[in-house]
């Protein structure tokens, strides 16, 4: 069921979620200071390309100091929006039966995009 889900996810608009967040972690890393950032937008755009089967825990030893105060920087940048929208899109595909598993995955995806620092998909 996961490989079913995975390729309707990728065909349905999970390809163009990986994109967009991918071409916004390139840009975010053209300078030093948002590397970081860029590299947690790498992370989600892997997690929203095959989400069936994946979650996202804490890695061993967080949430530490440091990702706290990244995770604090990101929502104050507004990188929140992120999951405001995720939210909205499972909210969208939960009018349907059909569409209930894919609202699951935004709901996945939008806990894992208000605080991505400290995280990993497994």
């Amino acid at each position: 069921m996961k490989g079913i889900g995975n390729i309707l996810w990728l065909l349905f608009g999970g390809l163009l979620i990986a994109i967009i967040y991918y071409l916004v972690g390139l840009i975010m890393c053209i300078t030093i200071i948002g590397i970081p950032f860029g590299v947690q937008l790498f992370k989600l755009g892997t997690y929203s390309m095959w989400p069936f089967g994946h979650v996202v825990v804490n890695k061993p030893g967080e949430p530490g100091c440091l990702s706290i105060i990244m995770n604090l920087i990101w929502v104050l940048l507004g990188w929140w929006e992120i999951a405001i929208i995720h939210l909205v899109c499972g909210l969208i595909f939960c009018i349907t039966i059909v569409g209930i598993p894919f609202g699951f995955q935004h709901f996945k995806m939008a806990i894992a995009s208000i605080f991505p620092f400290g995280k990993e998909v497994n």
